[in-house]
């Protein structure tokens, strides 16, 4: 019988929880997901650019209607809203890195703090909600408006719940994520070699951040003047 050869299992590789089978490594299984999630992205960017678009042609149309209506937003709460997410993705970076660095309570505690700011935003922007409720400006048989107006402020009201509204609504989908990136924190399976689904969570809510940069000047800045 022949002997087995000494180094038979010198071979053996241990094999990361976190990497699927249908991956060699860590590092092409990163590079695929990362790509998938831009992909993902560029969806996402068609997707409000056709309502950006829709908004600036009615914005053409009925310029003195949207000025007017654009003054019934509440442009301080707009603008504590935009800091508030600017930060928010000041704490998301540092999340990232807190990750690549193998500091897990560093970044169990700057994706909670992600999580606070995204939910005094949607506060801030429930508040704005109800105000417009209160002030009759939900667009439809109840809509009150300067007379010359109020046909066309209803298209503005309706682009800005619409736009807010799914905006608003990726919000939510990014707390499941960061839910989800806390939970794989506190468990251990993020560690400094598997960080790249905090990178990815990261994309996203950083996409998520910038569709708001474009939203507050086209609903509360551009063309105040005009009225």
């Amino acid at each position: 019988m022949l002997p087995e050869p000494a180094h038979s299992h010198s071979h053996v590789h241990a094999h990361p929880p976190a990497l699927a089978h249908h991956f060699d490594n860590l590092a092409q299984q990163s590079e695929a997901a990362t790509l998938g999630m831009w992909v993902f992205l560029v969806t996402e960017v068609l997707f409000f650019s056709g309502l950006f678009l829709v908004y600036l042609v009615y914005r053409s149309w009925y310029p003195d209607a949207f000025a007017a209506a654009s003054h019934e937003l509440d442009v301080t709460l707009g603008t504590i809203n935009t800091v508030v997410l600017i930060t928010s993705s000041l704490t998301m970076a540092l999340a990232v890195h807190a990750a690549q660095l193998g500091q897990r309570k560093l970044l169990m505690t700057f994706l909670v703090l992600t999580m606070l700011l995204g939910m005094t935003f949607l506060g801030i922007k429930s508040l704005e909600y109800y105000h417009k409720f209160v002030e009759h400006l939900i667009p439809g048989p109840g809509f009150v408006f300067e007379k010359e107006h109020i046909r066309h402020a209803q298209i503005f009201f309706s682009l800005y719940f619409v736009m807010t509204g799914l905006h608003a609504l990726h919000m939510i989908i990014g707390f499941g994520i960061m839910t989800w990136m806390l939970v794989w924190a506190w468990n251990g399976t993020i560690t400094q070699e598997y960080n790249n689904p905090i990178e990815i969570a990261g994309l996203y809510w950083h996409f998520v951040d910038i569709v708001w940069i474009f939203l507050f000047p086209l609903l509360y800045l551009i063309g105040r003047h005009a009225h």
